[in-house]
């Protein structure tokens, strides 16, 4: 697969495709990832935004349904 065969794709096999990369990089990586700094602020400004209860949470699963139909309605 090349760039350009990337480009031409739709969203939705792009979105599919990341998430099959990102499946296989934590299985590759067995947890030793070292993820940059500002991962933590962004999960810790969440986190906090979640207890003052100005952010809500919803399930993984219906959360991607939820992209993949915003997606598919443009």
């Amino acid at each position: 697969m090349t760039p350009v065969d990337i480009v031409a794709m739709p969203v939705a096999e792009k979105l599919k495709l990341m998430e099959t990369l990102w499946d296989s990089l934590c299985l590759q990586s067995s947890g030793n990832m070292e993820l940059p700094a500002w991962h933590g602020e962004v999960l810790g400004l969440r986190l906090r935004r979640i207890a003052s209860g100005k952010e809500s949470i919803a399930p993984w699963n219906e959360a991607k349904e939820r992209i993949r139909a915003q997606i598919k309605s443009h």
